[in-house]
């Protein structure tokens, strides 16, 4: 019998992290409205794309009010609140930090106040370029160490003329990723870079206008999608309506990894549902890399769909061999080192009645470090499975991402060390299998030159400049 070594993977394992996506945002134009309550809502449904500081910004018309901290929506916001941040507009935002720390002046939405008005501003994304724009601020300007602090000051310094024309001046010199939903004291503003790698959609509401990372948020407010912002487009929201304003030349290049983990299952890419997408991801997996075995189980959630497309397409029967704690999400407590070795296991445990004796197909989104995968190798194999042969529903992740997910760099990511079968090995697993980079983008049924595919493949559509990237790139010039 093997010993349990604890691992906890996922969030709960400090030394595996899953790959994160940078924000949410969402934006509301309703009068008449809760619009608070609609943001919060709104965020709600965006919580997998930032789990560490929320906020809402909100303006009556006169005077932007935010309100921020650092934590999940429901732990930042409560009806006393909500009921504080009254007005027809508002803009919210969710975060997991890409640039700057995880602190509170780094919580957004980020607000630039001058004499003529305020400017409130949330970002899906990661720019590459902040130091070069960095360099347009006077010395002492601003405190926070975010792209979003940069470019929100530079929105807001020039107030002769419109936050509108402001931005058609600045949008195309900012490089890197950008999903924008920003306001000032009457009006809306959503914009998305040229090349589109972060996703950002509008809705309706039969009172205005809504506009989020993703339709699924669109949905949880009863808006009804419209469109997505085009790549280089900039809207205007008021009581005129919505107006159009292209930026930039669009060249699109939608990020392949949101098919594959960031996007909800139920949220609509480019025309098409990413659950559908996933189930055919898996079923194309089954082709590729099939196996004989009893049993196709996932690693839940995040596997879930390619492991009901691998079973399909295999003959393979589906089924659960992992239980997963629905109430644990983001822990402030570590276990100890005695606790880890007992083997407590808080996110996933086995069935052990339904994989014991039994040669199994384990399905998952991604490898990154491969603690995860081979703590769940490892509990499988303690509750009897006969083979243990894992399918992943990615090609091996073996480059950074500098466009809004914190991905490891590539030293820390086994896959940009280690061949396939190395991999294998450390998981301990009978078998490893990737989709191929090819298969993979079949899923999505877009072509390859519309999508980034950088942390697959290593060409990056925007080019990266190494000495002016990285999280904390505004922090060391600060020091």
């Amino acid at each position: 019998m093997l010993k349990g070594d604890g691992r906890l993977g996922h969030d709960l394992d400090p030394h595996d992290r899953a790959p994160k996506d940078a924000c949410g945002v969402f934006g509301v134009w309703a009068p008449g409205e809760e619009v608070s309550k609609l943001t919060y809502f709104g965020l709600y449904a965006l919580q997998h794309r930032g789990q560490e500081s929320a906020g809402i910004a909100v303006s009556e018309g006169s005077r932007i009010l935010v309100y921020k901290d650092m934590g999940l929506v429901a732990q930042v916001f409560d009806e006393s609140v909500l009921g504080t941040l009254r007005g027809h507009l508002a803009v919210g935002h969710c975060r997991y930090s890409t640039t700057g720390s995880s602190v509170w002046e780094n919580a957004q939405p980020t607000l630039s106040s001058t004499e003529v008005g305020g400017l409130a501003l949330a970002h899906n994304g990661n720019l590459i370029n902040t130091p070069e724009l960095a360099e347009r601020l006077a010395p002492g300007v601003t405190r926070a160490t975010t792209d979003t602090e940069v470019l929100t000051t530079l929105l807001a310094q020039d107030r002769s003329r419109s936050i509108e024309d402001s931005a058609a001046e600045l949008l195309p010199k900012v490089k890197g990723a950008y999903s924008l939903v920003f306001m000032d004291e009457k009006t809306l503003y959503a914009a998305r870079d040229p090349q589109g790698i972060r996703p950002l959609v509008l809705g309706r509401l039969e009172s205005g206008w809504v506009v989020a990372s993703e339709t699924a948020a669109l949905d949880i407010v009863g808006a009804v999608f419209v469109r997505e912002v085009e790549p280089g487009e900039m809207l205007t929201i008021d009581e005129r309506g919505v107006r159009s304003r292209r930026f930039a030349l669009a060249e699109p290049k939608g990020c392949l990894f949101e098919y594959v983990y960031l996007a909800r299952p139920d949220t609509t890419i480019a025309g098409r549902g990413m659950q559908v997408t996933r189930v055919q991801i898996g079923r194309i997996l089954a082709r590729e890399h099939p196996v004989e075995a009893d049993l196709v189980i996932p690693t839940p959630e995040s596997g879930t769909p390619a492991a009901v497309g691998y079973a399909q397409e295999s003959g393979i029967p589906y089924g659960q061999g992992l239980v997963k704690n629905s109430y644990v999400g983001r822990t402030f407590i570590q276990p100890s080192e005695t606790l880890r070795q007992l083997g407590i296991r808080l996110k996933l445990n086995p069935l052990r009645e339904v994989v014991e004796g039994k040669s199994l197909v384990v399905v998952d989104d991604s490898i990154v470090r491969g603690n995860t995968q081979r703590a769940v190798v490892r509990m499988l194999r303690e509750a009897g499975a006969r083979e243990v042969h894992v399918r992943i529903s990615s090609p091996p992740v073996a480059w950074p991402c500098f466009y809004g997910i914190d991905f490891a760099t590539r030293a820390e990511l086994i896959a940009g060390s280690l061949s396939v079968d190395e991999i294998r090995a450390s998981l301990g697993a009978d078998s490893l299998g990737y989709i191929s980079l090819e298969g993979l983008t079949e899923a999505t049924t877009l072509p390859a030159d519309k999508l980034c595919r950088a942390c697959f493949d290593g060409k990056y559509p925007i080019p990266i400049d190494a000495d002016n990237v990285g999280k904390y790139v505004l922090e060391s010039s600060q020091k």
